[in-house]
């Protein structure tokens, strides 16, 4: 393997960055998904309901997304699970349009495991083959030893 094959941060490859995008995506969308639904499109009571602070937890985890961090994406694997059972739960028990929101809630927490769970694990070993790399250096750039001082 050469040294320009790897890529100088862990997570510089474009299919992490393509996982980062479609979380952050799928976390936006499940937000405004929430606040539409219990506020505009099919709120429980007419003039929306307190329902719609249930995307207050969603918020939480976006600036951890945006910043990059790995423990976020952890977690919001697990998270996510709370909105898919609410979802599958209402798109079963609600009326029209409330179940097809209820579905697109569904895809939404799916898109989002998949893409938190699939950015750790390309994080993970990109970091073990960027760590597990020889350390070459060019000619004009010696390395860098300890030396006495004369």
């Amino acid at each position: 393997m050469t040294q320009s094959s790897i890529p100088l941060h862990p997570f510089t490859a474009p299919s992490v960055a393509w996982t980062r995008v479609l979380a952050v995506g799928s976390l936006m969308g499940l937000i405004v998904l929430g606040l539409l639904w219990e506020l505009v499109l099919a709120p429980v009571r007419p003039g929306g309901s307190l329902l719609a602070l249930k995307v207050m937890p969603l918020c939480i985890p976006l600036a951890g997304l945006l910043k990059n961090r790995m423990y976020t994406y952890r977690w919001v694997s697990l998270l996510v699970w709370l909105y898919f059972t609410e979802g599958a739960v209402r798109a079963y028990s609600d009326k029209t349009p409330g179940n097809y929101l209820a579905m697109v809630e569904v895809l939404l927490c799916l898109a989002l495991f998949t893409a938190c769970a699939l950015h750790v694990r390309l994080r993970l070993r990109n970091a073990a083959r960027h760590a597990a790399a020889p350390v070459t250096f060019d000619e004009t750039t010696p390395p860098n030893h300890a030396s006495a001082a004369p």
